[in-house]
């Protein structure tokens, strides 16, 4: 089962959730509600098989929600795989952008809506993003997506929630 699909069908067992489809490592969902809710989302992809850098990236999720609260913006959100140390910088690059983050130990957000554009439009043209911060005990990690049929799980999870 791949890293999409996995999440795809643990997510739906979680709750009253639908699933939309499946692109590549990336799925799309709408939870029933109240309210109306519907996202893409992704697992960090674990590194190769050779053994280099191999940790567990089990946890962590990268998701875009389609907001339906009149606004229709789409809004980043990450969970990282480990525990972030407080009060240090988070880090999301796709290709040579990056960008800032805010959030708490265990999650991160776009700090406004620029950004979270600026975010979706980058991730329509890259091949990966990564999250980077330094985890709890003083170690960097880094937490890496790759972006193929991230557009079509993002468009998918706003087409649900535009009816």
């Amino acid at each position: 089962m791949s890293g999409g699909v996995l999440l795809l069908a643990l997510a739906l067992l979680a709750g009253e959730r639908e699933a939309i489809g499946i692109w590549e490592r990336w799925g799309a969902m709408r939870d029933a509600g109240p309210p109306l809710r519907c996202f893409a989302l992704a697992q960090p992809v674990t590194p190769g098989a050779n053994g280099a850098g191999g940790t567990d990236r089990r946890g962590g999720f990268a998701s875009v929600a389609a907001r339906v609260d009149g606004t229709r913006r789409q809004a980043v959100f990450v969970r990282f795989s480990v525990a972030r140390q407080s009060d240090t910088p988070i880090t999301l690059a796709i290709g040579e952008r990056r960008f800032g983050l805010r959030g708490d130990t265990r999650g991160a957000r776009a700090p406004d809506a620029a950004t979270d554009r600026a975010i979706v439009a980058a991730m329509r043209g890259g091949r990966s993003m990564s999250v980077s911060g330094i985890a709890r005990g003083g170690r960097p990690f880094a937490d890496t997506y790759a972006l193929t049929g991230a557009a079509t799980a993002i468009d998918a999870a706003s087409l649900a929630c535009a009816g």
